[in-house]
């Protein structure tokens, strides 16, 4: 495996000039907010990158805002999603899945991309809602430890067969190497 050459740092700068109405449509609302269009671009993004068709609109709306609320997003996000519709040549929300994650594979090494997946694995994992969903019962520290619980509760594992051995004491046989140092050896070395 080859490891890619160091990258020089580029200091990145927002284009400041709406160049769409949905570009424009961003400034319309509180400072940092985004458009209908862009929640719902983002929201695609995370239903495509994180894709789990049992879960409802609830967690991936909540870690959404959890992007929306990190340092730097209110800088990338609307360039970022603008972006997504312009490679899906004007509405990413349209696209099918399969065409929607090779979009997404063509961002997947900008600022973009990083801020949006380094807060969705923490906010869409850390949601209780989807701790449910999954099954997981949470930390078990603030529940006693598994010492107690949690160890028995494997409800799809059979239940072990555990005997008490009965029969006569296993002998072990115990040989020593043929280069072995024996107690007779080693008193004739010792004279």
């Amino acid at each position: 495996m080859t490891a890619n050459p160091p990258q020089d740092q580029v200091e990145l700068q927002r284009d400041t000039a709406p160049s769409s109405a949905e570009d424009r449509a961003v400034g319309d609302g509180a400072e940092g907010e985004l458009s209908d269009h862009h929640t719902q671009v983002l929201h695609r993004l995370l239903r495509v990158t994180y894709p789990h068709p049992s879960f409802p609109d609830g967690p991936y709306r909540r870690s959404a805002a959890a992007i929306q609320a990190t340092d730097g997003s209110a800088d990338l996000l609307p360039g970022g999603l603008a972006d997504l519709d312009r490679r899906a040549d004007g509405d990413f929300c349209s696209l099918d899945d399969a065409a929607a994650t090779e979009v997404i594979r063509q961002i997947a090494d900008t600022p973009f991309f990083a801020l949006v997946h380094s807060t969705t694995v923490v906010a869409l994992y850390d949601d209780h809602e989807v701790w449910d969903l999954l099954g997981y019962e949470g930390s078990s520290f603030a529940k006693g430890g598994y010492l107690h619980r949690g160890l028995d509760d494997l409800d799809w594992l059979p239940t072990p067969r555990i005997e008490e051995y009965s029969g006569e004491p296993r002998v072990e046989l115990v040989t020593e190497p043929d280069n072995a140092p024996t107690a007779t050896s080693a008193a004739a070395q010792g004279d």
